[in-house]
């Protein structure tokens, strides 16, 4: 017994008749088009596993640097507070 129940001889003469029908040129290209659509999915899929690897590093190096971003941030929001004052005290005179 062979696949699913088919006999190896039943599994020859089917493939006779898909040469015959086909023939070699139409399976070997569609042979060509299968092996590039499975090589085209594992590159993809590597791509992918990559992004997701350095998306998660970038949020690791982002969690375990806030007190710089926070000293950044009030660094700002201090020069854009005296810009302000600068500002109203002008409109003000």
């Amino acid at each position: 017994m062979g696949i699913g129940g088919i006999s190896v001889g039943s599994l020859l003469v089917i493939l006779v008749i898909v040469l015959l029908l086909f023939g070699t040129k139409k399976l070997r290209n569609v042979g060509t088009d299968l092996g590039g659509a499975i090589k085209g999915f594992r590159s993809a899929m590597k791509e992918g596993e990559q992004a997701g690897t350095e998306a998660s590093e970038d949020k690791k190096a982002e969690e375990a640097e806030p007190a710089q971003l926070s000293q950044a941030e009030d660094d700002a929001a201090v020069k854009s507070g005296s810009e302000e004052q600068k500002s109203s005290r002008e409109q003000s005179s």
